[in-house]
């Protein structure tokens, strides 16, 4: 009860200070106009030659616009506005040094307040036209996309493990862009700096949305200026943008509150941007919602269920957890589209907060408190459907489970010994079996949540070495990815392979094995 009605305490606080800002907005609004055009050169300059692009999408974080024929627009503004193209298909924005696009306009003529690690800065008086130049870019239906979850770097040594642990494989992916969930860094923005040049290694357009260890704490008691030190470093905190056939739509749902907490949830602004631009694209396109903070945790999942629930082509992804987990959500819960919707918690890429022992190249193995490698997601869409593959940290691509069996068992017990499997990225919708050999009979096993042994007595190990042999990590969670059965029973002794396949609900078969021997 305490809980909730501090939730409701910041809650008023939150509305009353957006209402404030509303009202402040409207005294001093006024207009943007400009042109989207055909950066033929691709200088950034809009020279005599370049004609204007019709129907762009144009926002302001609340509302959209579609360009005329001659590529302008007109939008209402405020002093804390920031500007931005949603790109469409078979287009690109420019790209930076770093290549994190630049679609966006920041409006902030007095620039942010000063704060303990720095943000805006003045961008003066509204220049006569905020022009954005967009180049033809040839997007097929089908084609890849990389989701990294939680770099969430607090030192320069960890920018280093990231390094060599996930972008160094990364470079000269055959993925259209990669796409980081949030907690960029663990509170120390000023690591965007040095981190920026090498998520820009990978060689493709590197998108970013906000977590809550992206936030400008010290900027209290004021919502509005949280983001800034973020909106420096990559632009809006909520923003859209097509690929090939897909629409994606990025969110920004930790909401600062009071004592360096958070509620997840959108504040009106951005749902009003949710509204309107859910309402401007084809009811069939896939929609591709991404977050920080899982969508089953917001305070207002309803709502945005209720926005989604006419478009019966939908996905939605997250971070956070610092595990992997898919949740289907259904009428149980809310939802109110004709086939549950899927939510994929994606895995983090500094796994356990860069914790545990030192491997040969001295980084932490950072094993996930589930049980599963740290890694990322690769999502291969076409049309309105996508296949997700979840990949381990300089792991081979078929590195998709663990098997757990005793080394040695006795032969009068062996019926009753279990074997666990934890299947990285399965779910409820995946069928695991095992058999012993290759002629014996496929045993189906049976999803279950537990600690991952694995892990328990990785860490039980760790813990007990004096010195520790790297950070310490984290207590295991229940994991979501467990599957078990017993051995056969009246089985001969011998040395035994333990085979185990499992296939997901994208039709993808992976296998394993694991030698025991029976005495």
């Amino acid at each position: 009860m305490k809980r909730l009605f501090a939730i409701a305490a910041i809650c008023f606080v939150y509305l009353v200070s957006t209402a404030s800002a509303t009202e402040q907005n409207k005294a001093t609004q006024q207009y943007a106009v400009g042109v989207v055009y055909n950066d033929i050169n691709k200088n950034g300059i809009r020279d005599s030659d370049e004609p204007g692009i019709k129907s762009v999408r144009v926002s302001n974080g609340v509302g959209s616009v579609k360009t005329d024929r001659d590529g302008k627009y007109k939008l209402s503004i405020s002093d804390d506005t920031i500007i931005f193209v949603i790109k469409p298909r078979n287009w690109m924005t420019r790209l930076d040094e770093n290549n994190v696009p630049r679609y966006y306009y920041i409006h902030k003529p007095k620039g942010s307040p000063q704060l303990l690690i720095k943000g805006v800065d003045p961008t003066g008086p509204l220049p006569a036209s905020v022009d954005f130049p967009l180049y033809p870019h040839k997007e097929p239906n089908k084609f890849k996309a990389v989701f990294l979850g939680d770099p969430q770097v607090q030192k320069p040594e960890e920018i280093a493990y990231l390094s060599h642990d996930i972008i160094e494989e990364l470079v000269g992916t055959d993925a259209s862009f990669c796409l980081t969930l949030g907690d960029v860094a663990f509170n120390d923005m000023t690591l965007y700096e040095p981190l920026l040049p090498v998520m820009g290694k990978i060689g493709v357009p590197a998108y970013y949305l906000k977590g809550n260890h992206d936030t400008n704490y010290d900027a209290a008691p004021m919502q509005k200026y949280v983001d800034e030190t973020f909106e420096r470093a990559f632009g809006p905190s909520y923003y859209a943008f097509n690929y090939g056939p897909v629409h994606f739509i990025t969110l920004n749902n930790p909401n600062f509150s009071r004592g360096n907490g958070y509620i997840a949830m959108l504040d009106p602004d951005q749902m009003a941007f949710l509204r309107d631009d859910l309402a401007s694209i084809p009811r069939r396109q896939l929609v591709v919602l991404m977050m920080h903070i899982p969508i089953t945790e917001m305070t207002d999942r309803k709502e945005i269920y209720d926005l989604l629930k006419s478009h019966p082509n939908t996905l939605s992804m997250s971070a956070h957890t610092h595990t992997q987990d898919y949740r289907f959500i259904t009428k149980a819960d809310g939802w109110g589209g004709s086939k549950p919707h899927l939510h994929l918690v994606n895995g983090a890429t500094c796994g356990s907060w860069w914790s545990g022992a030192f491997d040969e190249l001295g980084i932490p193995h950072t094993t996930m408190r589930d049980g599963a490698p740290n890694g990322y997601s690769i999502i291969t869409f076409n049309g309105s459907d996508y296949t997700i593959r979840f990949k381990g940290a300089r792991k081979p691509d078929n590195y998709q489970m663990n098997i757990y069996a005793p080394d040695i068992v006795d032969v009068a017990k062996a019926g009753d010994v279990a074997v666990l499997v934890n299947v990285f990225a399965g779910s409820e919708r995946s069928k695991v079996e095992m058999r012993l050999g290759d002629k014996g009979e496929w045993i189906s096993m049976e999803r279950t949540r537990i600690e991952d042994p694995v892990y328990v007595l990785t860490k039980t190990r760790e813990d007990n070495l004096k010195p520790r042999p790297g950070p310490k990590l984290p207590d295991a969670v229940k994991s979501t990815h467990i599957w078990k059965a017993k051995l056969p029973t009246g089985i001969a002794k011998g040395t035994y392979l333990i085979n185990v396949r499992t296939t997901d609900m994208f039709r993808q078969t992976y296998t394993a094995t694991r030698i025991m021997r029976v005495n």
